[in-house]
This record gives structure tokens, C-alpha cells and sequence, in this order.
């Protein structure tokens, strides 16, 4: 009865820590309180004002759809007609497919050549970036801000630049360089460099032709318009972010920025961006540059305007006659775990691994992908590279799983033993527990070890379902059979009879969330009761309740879950029930797990009541 008390306890701390996880652990977000202050409209003309630069890089707005913008930029009804309506140098790369408005020199059109919206093969590519004007606009821009006091004609969103030289096409190989005459003795000229993943360079020069110096402060920014659906799930961050110097993690929710509405960091370093569940853009500095940083929401028209923008505190200054050029970075595309840590590491960008969400076990979680990543270059499936991992994972814990089953195993041995003492002491609680003890101890037996089984198992657990639900390397990730894609709960359901009844019923209300049940859930709920049946029912008909309905509460809970994690479940359930069957019968335990089995389906006779005085 204690060893059933045990597993019970350990199965309601297990239920503890999945749902508490979300409301105690992940709500607060790593963030320090970030200095307030209004933008700077202009600069002292001083030296010392020039070492005070702007204090945001919100240098114009994009146009909102369905009206004519602030900055003049025309509405479109639809993304494809927006990239028409101008003139465009595109982007071919092995891994992007888009093009760079000439007006305006921005990056706004940009698709993900690798990834496709489902599994079916000939799906949409993945569409990142969106010029202005279409509905959702989503894109990056670099710019600069004069010094205060300065009258400076500098280019604008509206600016038409031109394609100088003979490469037509950006690629790795050829980059492109756009020019601005703003005719007034200032030529800009700004070149776009990728590589052949997600990162682009963008240096921007000036030319002075003007007989007085010209000051100018660099920023970059990314603006997203309109509020996209997020899951808003605890494992993992989606909305702007960064890393700012000694303000380490920001991470803000969507709602965050429209309640505060300016997030501002002065005199700090790093990058920031938006980062989406396997996507992210993000707008980066040179490593060592000092940079004000600015998160910031806005209701543009009725539609909200999200903007993650960087202005450097030193000023690049020009010089009559002369020249000067900036240097700055632009991450657009996949989140791929290999190709982030390759940039943090030739560029020194900092901490740029946590573009990806691994959380708070990332300690655990991080190599868990990489033996992952590993197995699956084994096996060539990620499906089998989780059922290794789990089988790793068993064998690193055998010696702890083994210790607790010999416990139980004893614990089963001197059950009469406990039973007697209850019956001899069972006015007296102390005593029976004095008692308890005294046995326990003389058994060599640790009442508590058949916990460990299972709470060993949660992070795990949670380390293995991140990494299931955040990588992008389990997206589309195929098993065998129906398991076409690991990070995507299973898509048979048996309320559709696997679907021969043409019916949805997740949409009913109140209850269809939990009509969607595949057979690897099935499956999962059926291992767990087997590893149940191998201890006899619990006297206690409460407990006797909680082992029969916990299988059925797990096996629903689970049936929304990613596939991936359920078979991970269902496999770890048959090895823990093949384990322990191994131990408890070396330890001289009979286990009728057929019996135990069988008197879940009997009857159970009625007990007499008492005579009628």
C-alpha cells in the first residue's frame, strides 16, 4: 500500500509541475526596468551634443493598409500587388528568394527557400518579410539621423535610390550597391552583402561634396504592422526580443509593448528583433558599438505599429570633401541552431544563440538537441534518434531505477509485516509510525525511493518536449506511417472513426478541444495502465480511482501534444515496464502483471451490510 501511496504521490507532483510550470516558473520574463525618455527632435550643434545622439531611430512610419501611410506610401490589396508597384533588385540566394525595394533601399520581400508552410511537397515557400502597404507589412531599414540643430536632406522612406554598376541580382557572390543624390552635396550610397543563409550586410556610405563637415548618427530598425498570431505558450518566447549589453534577455509579449508602448535602453549594446516560433529578423550592430535601443508599439490608423530599433551614440562624421562609411547586420530567416552559433562566433555578436527559446532548462534542453541532431545523422530519422535518446536516457538512470525498484520490491516483501502493524497500532498513529520506521529501517528500505522513477523523468520530460516544440529541425520532421511531421500532434483521431465520418469535432464547443485523439495517445494511455497493473490494486478504494482514471487524464491531455513527445511517453513507458518486471523479479517479487490485469475487468463483489439492529 505505501509503494501504491508513493507512485501516487510522485504521479500528482508530476501533474503539479506540468500545469504549475506555465503560471509560477515562466510568466516573470528576464528584464530589467528600462530607462524612459521622449525622442530627442533635435541635437545640440556642439561637440558635447554630438556625443549625445538621438534617442530613438523612429526616422519616418510605414505605410498602414488600407489608407494612405504617414509616409505617403500607397495601400495594397494584397502582398504580390505591393511588390509589383516598384522597382526591385532581387534576392537569389540557396537558402532566400525576395528583393530590395528601391524605394525607400529597403529589405521588404523575403521567403524562406527551404521551408514550406505544411508537408505536403508543393506548399507555399515561407514568406518572412512584407513590404509596406500590404496587409501585415513586416520589413527592415537602415537610415541615418542628423545631428540636432542640422539641416540635413537626408534620404527617406520615400526615396528613390538607384542601382549603381553591373550586378543586377544580390547573391552571395555579387552584392549590390544603391545610390542617393539628395542634391544638395550629399550622395549616399548603400550596399547590400548576404551570405548564403540569413545574414546580411549592409554598409552605408557617405560622400561629401559640400564645403562644411556633415554629422550623422546610423540606425536600423525592424517594423512589423499588425498584431500576428502567437501561441502564446509557456515553452517558448514569440514577439520582440534582444539582448542588450548588461540588461542581458528582453523578451516582451505583443500586449507587453501596447501597454508600455515605448521600451527604451540607453548607452547599451546588442541586437534586437522579432522573433517568431522557427523564424526571426533582427537588426545588429558591430559588436563593440555603443547604441540607444528602443522597443516601441504605436496605433498607426488603427493598426498597430510595432518597431525594434537602434540608433549608435557616436556620430560618423563626415568631412568636407571626404567620405565615411558604417557597417551594420540584418538577421532574416530560419532559426537554425548550427548557422546562429556559426555568426555569434565569426562575428562576436552577443549571446545571438538566444534567437532560440531553449528556456529554463536550457542546460538540459541544449544537449538533448545536440544528442538529437547526433542520432538523427545515425538513423536518418529524428522519430528513431527519440526512441534512442530515451533508451540513453533509461541507461544513464539505470543504477537510480534500480535502487528504487529493489526498494519497492522490498517494500512488497514485508507488506504483511505492514499490515500487521496497522491492525496492532491503528489507535495509535505515533506509534504505528514509530513502528514504520523501525521496520523500514531494519529492511534497508527507503519509503520514499519509489518516487524517484518517475520524478527523474520530468526534466527530461521537459527538456525533450522544447526541444520537440522549438527546433526547427523536428518541423516537419517524418516518423513512420501517419507521422508525417514530429513537432505536430498526431492526426488520426478516433472520434472520426480515423476518418471515415466526415465530421470535425474539435469545433463543438466547451468539449472539442478534447476530441482530438490519435492513436499514438492511444497507444500512450494503454503503456501507462500496463505499467500501473504491476503492482495489485490499492485497498483504498480513492486510490484504487486515481490509478484506474490517471491513464484516461494522461492519454486526453496528451492527444493535442506534439507526436513526437507521445511516442517518446508510450516507448518509455514499455522500457520502464520491462525494467521494472526485470528488477522486481531478480529481487524475488512474483509480478502477476496478467492477474492484476484480469481483476481490473472482474467485478468486484458487493460488500454485505451490516444487520438492521
Amino acid at each position: 500500500m505505501t509503494d501504491n501511496r508513493n507512485v501516487i504521490i510522485a504521479i500528482i507532483l508530476s501533474m503539479v509541475v506540468l500545469f504549475g510550470w506555465q503560471f509560477f516558473v515562466a510568466g516573470p520574463q528576464l528584464e530589467r526596468a528600462a530607462q524612459q525618455a521622449q525622442i530627442a527632435a533635435e541635437q545640440a550643434q556642439s561637440e558635447a551634443a554630438l556625443a549625445t545622439p538621438p534617442a530613438s531611430a523612429e526616422a519616418g512610419t510605414a505605410a498602414t493598409p488600407g489608407a494612405i501611410g504617414a509616409d505617403g506610401n500607397p495601400s495594397y490589396p494584397d502582398r504580390e500587388t505591393a511588390v509589383a508597384a516598384t522597382q526591385r533588385v532581387t534576392i537569389d540566394t540557396p537558402d532566400l528568394l525576395g528583393s530590395i525595394n528601391l524605394t525607400g533601399a529597403r529589405i521588404d520581400d523575403l521567403e524562406l527557400k527551404q521551408y514550406r508552410e505544411t508537408v505536403e511537397p508543393d506548399s507555399p515557400i515561407i514568406t518572412l518579410l512584407t513590404p509596406a502597404g500590404a496587409p501585415d507589412s513586416y520589413f527592415v531599414e537602415q537610415g541615418w539621423v542628423a545631428a540636432g540643430g542640422a539641416n540635413v536632406a537626408l534620404p527617406t522612406a520615400q526615396s528613390v535610390w538607384t542601382l549603381e554598376g553591373d550586378n543586377t541580382v544580390l547573391t552571395p557572390e555579387t552584392p549590390i550597391t544603391l545610390r542617393f543624390d539628395n542634391g544638395a552635396g550629399l550622395i549616399f550610397r548603400r550596399t547590400f552583402a548576404v551570405d548564403e543563409h540569413y545574414l546580411f550586410t549592409v554598409t552605408q556610405h557617405v560622400e561629401n561634396l559640400s564645403a562644411t563637415p556633415v554629422s550623422l548618427f546610423p540606425y536600423s530598425r525592424v517594423v512589423r504592422y499588425g498584431t500576428p498570431h502567437v501561441q502564446n505558450f509557456f515553452i517558448q518566447h514569440e514577439g520582440p526580443h534582444g539582448v542588450l549589453g548588461s540588461n542581458n534577455l528582453i523578451s516582451l509579449k505583443y500586449s507587453d509593448l501596447q501597454k508600455d508602448q515605448r521600451r527604451q535602453l540607453d548607452n547599451t549594446q546588442g541586437w534586437l528583433g522579432f522573433s517568431d516560433k522557427y523564424w526571426a529578423t533582427a537588426v545588429l550592430p558591430n559588436p563593440q558599438a555603443n547604441i540607444n535601443a528602443l522597443f516601441s508599439w504605436k496605433n498607426n490608423a488603427g493598426y498597430d505599429d510595432y518597431q525594434t530599433s537602434f540608433v549608435e551614440t557616436t556620430p560618423v562624421v563626415v568631412p568636407p570633401g571626404g567620405s565615411a562609411t558604417h557597417e551594420s547586420y540584418v538577421f532574416a530567416g530560419a532559426k537554425e541552431e548550427a548557422v546562429i552559433a556559426s555568426y555569434e562566433q565569426q562575428y562576436g555578436f552577443d549571446r545571438l544563440e538566444l534567437l532560440i527559446d531553449w528556456g529554463w532548462l536550457h542546460f538540459i534542453t541544449k544537449p538533448m538537441f545536440h544528442l538529437l541532431t547526433l542520432l538523427h545523422g545515425l538513423l536518418g530519422n529524428f522519430g528513431l534518434a527519440v526512441l534512442a535518446v530515451t533508451v540513453i536516457v533509461k541507461a544513464l538512470f539505470f543504477p537510480l531505477a534500480s535502487r528504487s525498484y529493489a526498494s519497492m520490491a522490498a517494500m512488497r516483501r514485508v507488506q504483511p509485516e505492514m499490515k500487521a502493524i496497522q491492525e496492532r497500532l491503528k489507535d495509535d498513529r505515533p506509534a504505528q509510525q514509530q513502528a514504520m520506521m523501525e521496520l523500514y529501517k531494519k529492511e534497508k528500505i527507503n519509503p520514499l525511493s519509489g518516487c524517484w522513477p518517475i520524478l527523474i523523468q520530468i526534466p527530461v520530460f521537459f527538456a525533450l518536449y522544447t526541444v520537440i516544440f522549438i527546433s526547427l529541425e523536428m518541423r516537419h520532421a517524418p516518423f513512420f506511417g501517419w507521422i508525417r511531421d514530429l513537432a505536430a500532434p498526431d492526426p488520426t483521431n478516433i472520434f472520426t472513426l480515423f476518418g471515415l465520418i466526415p465530421w470535425d469535432p474539435t469545433a463543438l464547443p466547451l468539449i472539442g478541444g478534447f476530441l482530438h485523439l490519435g492513436v499514438w495517445p492511444v497507444i500512450m494511455g494503454i503503456t501507462m495502465w500496463v505499467q500501473m497493473k504491476l503492482n495489485p490494486p490499492p485497498p483504498d478504494p480513492t486510490q484504487a480511482m486515481i490509478f484506474n482514471w490517471m491513464p484516461v487524464i494522461f492519454t486526453f491531455m496528451l492527444g493535442t501534444f506534439p507526436a513526437g513527445l507521445v511516442i517518446y511517453w508510450a516507448w518509455n513507458n514499455t522500457l520502464s515496464i520491462t525494467q521494472q518486471w526485470f528488477i522486481m523479479k531478480r529481487h524475488g517479487v512474483e509480478v502477476n502483471l496478467l492477474g492484476n490485469i484480469l481483476d481490473s475487468f472482474r467485478r468486484k463483489p458487493k460488500t454485505a451490510e451490516p444487520p438492521k439492529a
